[in-house]
């Protein structure tokens, strides 16, 4: 018994040498003229979005020029976003409500994908949380200061879009 596992761990590990994880997708094996995705310091993995979120959110967060970046961010069902609130403890201020947040320890931010609005919507809230890392803060007061200046980067590239 045990000389019929050795073989098959070391087949499981030969075969995903040539099956490189995409951001936040499947595994998929790469074609000729296709690379691998390169990994760095300052990539970050963006979860359950859809193709169009995903690439909204990565050219808003570009935009913004943040001085800290989430580790991922995770766009989750309605059910599970409430579960993951529960399970992180998050304090929430009196009549307001919560549609992402960030959990320092993790450096995650986790968007309610039942609860997503308008393509300006992504940005203006990515920017409070993003204000979160910033600060390093769980302040709301401190994350709007650092979300000002974030905003405004996105404000001009609209302009410039425009014009």
């Amino acid at each position: 018994m045990k000389l019929g596992i050795w073989p098959v761990l070391i087949w499981l590990g030969w075969t995903s040498i040539g099956w490189p994880q995409a951001s936040g997708g499947p595994l998929r094996r790469t074609g000729p003229g296709e690379h691998p995705l390169q990994a760095s310091p300052s990539t970050y993995a963006i979860q359950g979005a859809t193709l169009g979120q995903e690439t909204l959110l990565r050219t808003q967060i570009e935009i913004m020029q943040p001085q800290v970046l989430p580790r991922r961010i995770i766009f989750v069902p309605h059910w599970q976003f409430l579960y993951a609130a529960q399970m992180y403890r998050l304090r929430v201020p009196t009549g307001m409500t919560s549609k992402m947040f960030t959990h320092f320890a993790s450096g995650s931010i986790y968007i309610d994908a039942d609860r997503c609005g308008n393509d300006d919507w992504l940005g203006y809230w990515m920017a409070h949380e993003l204000g979160h890392l910033a600060t390093n803060s769980a302040k709301e007061e401190d994350a709007e200061r650092a979300a000002h200046e974030l905003r405004r980067h996105l404000k001009d590239e609209r302009k410039r879009d425009s014009n």
